[in-house]
This record gives structure tokens, sequence and C-alpha cells, in this order.
């Protein structure tokens, strides 16, 4: 077990996004500093954090340095490379563990996961060449869709089958890279919990919330969510099963389809999640600052929700809605600090208390 650090120590933090510049400020207000570890020039993160490394994750010489230079370690997206981490890990210890790295990174490895410990997704087959992808689509059926199985998000990487005719436009999109065929799912809404596990196995978790997506992207996450409290339970003791599954230190971002069936895992994001900015307005310590408390081994903070929030999106030209939000009562601004607008680029959030 890590040794629990005291305000002062340095935690390092891979990728430089939105969600490490708000995991710097929230370990600002417990006495952290952050090191921010980033390929890209002038990250948002490092507008608020302590120190900055500008570097590619096969510079080999700024890894050590970077780690040699924090205490603790975690990131803020899931894609870092396998010899990266080797590195960083014979130095520092890597919350949260590569076990749950290694499972989100992969479609199958996460479904074949999830399954192992009795719980529901949707159905799915692998797809590793044209002919496999006849056999999944007779085993799938359609409509399905087509995904990468790594490195697809915000809809990326993925390609609707309506019928078995869209088998060779989808196959030939996919450019060669293995993937998973997921049949499509009966919904009623989407939801998500955000939970935390520390170094001494306590969990926490968030109220469920309800998002509402549009092309792909997050668009609201709504608290509390219109499901009964039953599957609100139901939810959090889902997200608790993975956490302890996975020996899991950090905050986790577990999202679920509401089914007539039951609730079935859509996937999990071993970080802090954009379904969890609500937090930020709706908790006394939100889901930045449990992290940090369950990286640096202090106790979890209570995650009681005391408001109801619609967390929005600001993607690409919405933050030309800045001046009318910014009028708005009961709304919480949150922007990145990202120079260039670009559409479907997250470029902030807004918390309303409803």
């Amino acid at each position: 077990m890590t040794e629990t650090l005291s305000p002062g120590a340095t935690i390092g933090i891979l990728g430089g996004g939105q969600l490490g510049r708000m995991l710097s400020v929230a370990a600002s207000r417990l006495g952290f500093k952050c090191h921010i570890f980033e390929p890209g020039a002038e990250p948002p993160a490092g507008q608020v954090a302590h120190k900055v490394t500008t570097a590619s994750y096969d510079d080999h010489a700024a890894l050590r340095a970077f780690a040699e230079s924090v205490d603790v370690v975690t990131y803020e997206f899931e894609n870092v490379p396998t010899a990266a981490l080797d590195l960083i890990e014979s130095i520092r210890p890597i919350h949260p563990n590569r076990k749950a790295l290694a499972t989100s990174q992969d479609r199958i490895v996460e479904k074949s996961f999830l399954n192992g410990i009795g719980l529901a997704t949707a159905p799915w087959a692998e797809v590793t060449d044209r002919a496999s992808l006849d056999a999944a689509i007779a085993k799938v059926g359609t409509p399905s869709i087509l995904k990468t199985t790594r490195l697809g998000y915000d809809g990326k990487g993925q390609m609707r089958l309506k019928s078995p005719a869209d088998a060779d436009g989808a196959f030939a999109a996919m450019a060669g890279a293995t993937c998973v065929l997921e049949g499509f799912v009966d919904f009623s809404c989407e939801i998500s919990v955000i939970a935390a596990r520390g170094l001494d196995g306590s969990v926490s978790c968030f109220d469920p919330g309800e998002n509402v997506h549009r092309d792909g992207i997050l668009h609201t996450t709504t608290v509390p969510a219109s499901v009964p409290g039953s599957v609100a339970a139901d939810a959090v003791l889902i997200a608790g099963r993975i956490l302890n599954a996975l020996d899991y230190v950090g905050v986790l971002g577990v999202e679920l389809f509401v089914t007539p069936k039951g609730l079935l895992v859509n996937e999990i994001a071993p970080r802090v999640h954009n379904s969890g900015h609500w937090t930020q307005a709706g908790c006394t310590v939100d889901q930045f600052e449990q992290h940090i408390r369950a990286v640096a081994g202090w106790p979890l903070g209570d995650g009681k929700r005391y408001a109801d929030v619609e967390m929005l999106n600001l993607i690409g030209d919405d933050v030309a809605q800045i001046p009318a939000l910014a009028r708005e009562p009961r709304t919480q601004i949150h922007l990145y600090g990202k120079a260039d607008v670009k559409p479907g680029r997250k470029m902030g959030h807004v918390n309303r208390v409803l």
C-alpha cells in the first residue's frame, strides 16, 4: 500500500486535457502540486498545474525524470502506451492499476471481464476479418454497431449496420482493425455511476446521472436520473462490484443501459468522467477531489448529493453562449482554456442547479 501523501507532495498526471486540468485544481485545494506529462504543447492542464513536461510517450529519459519528480502517478485518459507505463511503474506507483487500464483499453477484454464477473452487456462478437463479421452478424443480428476494440471515443471508430448489406462498407471503414460487433439494445435511457475506491478498500458512489448524447458525444447529464430507486441502487452495486474485482484505487465511470430486463453495462472508464462533472455543483466533495483523495491515500469524501443538477457540455461553437450563460442564476461555468474552437471539441461545460 502506498503511504498516505501529505500536503506538499506531487501528483503526476499522464495527459494534459480538461480532466487533468480539473484534477490539478482539486489537488491544489488539498495542498498538493501536480506535474503534467503531455506530448502536445500548451495543454489545458498546464495553465493550472505546478509543472508540465512536454514530451512524447516514447521519450524514456523524459518519462524517467517525470516519474522521479512525483510521489504517485495517475492518468486522465486510457490510451497511454504500455512501454511508458512499464517504465513509470518501475519507479512510482500508478493508480488506478494496470489491470484496470488494460481492461478498459480493449472493448473485447472489457466485455469479457464484465461478463466474467456476472454482469450483463449488450450481445457482442469479435470481428477480426470479413468472414468473422458475417459470423458475428449471424450471432448478434442487425441493426448493430461495429466498433474498433481500441482508441474509439465520442462516437469515433464506429459504424452502424442497418442490415447485412451494410457489412462491406462497415468493414472497409474499420481499415483492418480488430473490432467488436454489438447488438442494438432496447433501452429507456442511459445512466452512469461515478464511483470511487480508496487504498483501504472503502467504496463511495455518487448518485446515478441520466445521460443524453448528440452525434455520439455526451450532451447533458442530469441528477437525479429518472429511474426507480431500486434501479439506482442496483447501478451503484454494479459499480461497487467492478471496483472490487479490479482492486481499483481512484474514480471510475460506469455507463449503463436501463432496459426492461434490467441494467446492462455499456462501458467503463478508469478515470474521472464527463458524466460526473455535475458533482462540482451537487456535492461537497466532487469527483475530482475524490480521485485525488483516493490516489493520495486519504479517506474518501462523502459523495452525498445536496442539489439537483444538469450538466451541459459546451461543444465547438457552443462557447458563444457564454455571455448569456453568465447571466443565468444558479449556473456554474467551467471553461477548459482551449484556444481553438473546433466542431465536436469539448470547450467547457456548465452545471445548472435545478
